[in-house]
């Protein structure tokens, strides 16, 4: 029987593998969850086709677009991030999306807007929605691996509360109207400490100082527990907001 890579094998490769956009291909198969019960994208894709303009926020390296294509004839994607904006014009390009790293400035610009992961500015929002536009965004929260931070003897992800009920204030009080909230808190198991090793590099903000080997021991000790169990599960956090303007 062919016997499983070592620590030091797996915590090597994830830490050399390049990162760019949201492509978490990498990790099919090693880590397993974290969706929560509805698809975003089939949401999405309604909106979209009886749409003629969409706004989409941090973008990425443009995968969620490409995945809900065709797109309007006025798509904008923002990407604020330095390392991915090229990843997103050189994916979106062809598909005749501007990618841009600051918000437009305009008003009424857009039908839809969407911010997957990404920020969610009530008020640039409400401006730029035409009249009876629709917003679709979800969010990560702030529990999002809160348990994984205290497995790891780091600090919480997020200093503030970021829940549906904040989410739903912020857009009333930017004057849109809620018509759908979900949340859920979904588990994310990992099958190897290298999956999670990548996990954490690809998302930096949840642990900002993170090296393997500043939380070498911590990984160890969850290594350790992936090959007694086959596994180390923790807990996502994920909420869905709708909103229209008036």
């Amino acid at each position: 029987m062919r016997s499983a890579p070592e620590y030091d094998q797996l915590v090597g490769e994830a830490s050399g593998v390049p990162i760019t956009g949201w492509e978490f291909a990498w990790l099919d198969g090693r880590a397993v969850g974290s969706d929560p019960s509805w698809s975003y994208p089939a949401l999405a894709r309604p909106l979209l086709r009886a749409a003629e303009s969409l706004l989409d926020l941090d973008t990425g390296g443009g995968e969620l677009l490409v995945e809900l294509a065709p797109l309007p004839a006025h798509t904008v994607a923002v990407e604020g991030w330095a390392p991915n904006v090229p990843v997103a014009r050189d994916r979106l390009t062809p598909f005749g999306v501007s990618v841009v790293t600051e918000l437009p400035g305009g008003e009424n610009e857009f039908d839809v807007v969407l911010s997957r992961h990404g920020r969610l500015p009530a008020a640039d929002i409400a401006r730029l929605l035409k009249p009876g536009g629709t917003l679709l965004s979800q969010q990560v929260g702030s529990d999002d691996l809160r348990d994984l931070n205290a497995e790891l003897g780091a600090p919480p992800p997020y200093a503030a509360n970021w829940t549906a009920t904040e989410a739903v204030a912020a857009l009333e009080a930017a004057g849109l109207t809620v018509t759908d909230v979900r949340e859920e808190r979904p588990p994310l198991t990992f099958h190897d400490i290298g999956a999670l090793v990548y996990q954490l590099r690809a998302v930096p903000w949840q642990i900002r100082d993170f090296t393997p080997q500043r939380y070498e021991r911590a990984l160890r000790r969850i290594d350790a527990m992936i090959r007694t169990h086959g596994q180390y599960t923790a807990t996502a956090h994920r909420f869905l907001v709708r909103a229209s303007r008036p």
